[in-house]
């Protein structure tokens, strides 16, 4: 699998959080789609099915993470 380079995560990350906190999912269909871009981008950036996983493991790839720490994970 290839691997994205930690400042596309990085940037992927901040547009998914600041689409989240702005409710783009109520937005307009352009808006909701442009969510639904990043978050498949994500997914496929990462290897993973779901936003929540993509998070996770765009995270652990970014300088400074600690990949011994499952903190993020629930229970």
């Amino acid at each position: 699998m290839l691997m994205a380079h930690p400042a596309v995560l990085t940037n992927l990350i901040e547009q998914y959080e600041t689409l989240r906190i702005l409710h783009a999912e109520d937005g307009s269909p352009e808006v909701r789609q442009r969510m639904d871009d990043v978050a498949y981008t994500l997914c496929v950036s990462t290897g993973t099915r779901d936003i929540d996983a993509a998070l996770i493991a765009a995270r652990h790839r970014l300088p400074g993470a600690r990949p011994q720490d499952d903190s993020l994970l629930t229970v």
